[in-house]
C-alpha cells in the first residue's frame, strides 16, 4: 500500500481536475474522487486532501460509511 505525507496527501484536495480527491481516517487514505459528498473537495466543512479523523467525532455517522470507501494508502507522520 502507497504511504502519503500530509504534504502528499494536501495534493489530492480536489483542486486539480487531472488527480483524484483524497481524504485520510484513522492513518489510512481514502480516495473520495467518486463520492458526491465531496463536490469541489469539499463535504459540508471538511476538506479534501486532509486528515479528518478529529473531526469524525463530531459526525452525524459512523465508521462504516469510510468503511464503504477504497483505501488507497497510509498517512505517516
Amino acid at each position: 500500500m502507497k504511504t502519503f505525507t500530509e504534504a502528499q496527501l494536501k495534493e489530492h484536495d480536489g483542486s486539480a481536475p487531472d488527480k483524484p480527491v483524497y481524504i485520510a481516517y484513522k492513518g489510512k487514505v481514502y480516495d473520495v474522487t467518486a463520492s458526491p459528498l465531496f463536490i469541489d473537495g469539499m463535504h459540508f466543512e471538511h476538506y479534501a486532501g486532509c486528515d479528518l479523523t478529529e473531526y469524525m467525532g463530531d459526525a452525524p455517522h459512523d465508521d462504516e460509511v469510510i468503511a464503504e470507501l477504497e483505501a488507497v494508502g497510509e498517512l505517516v507522520k
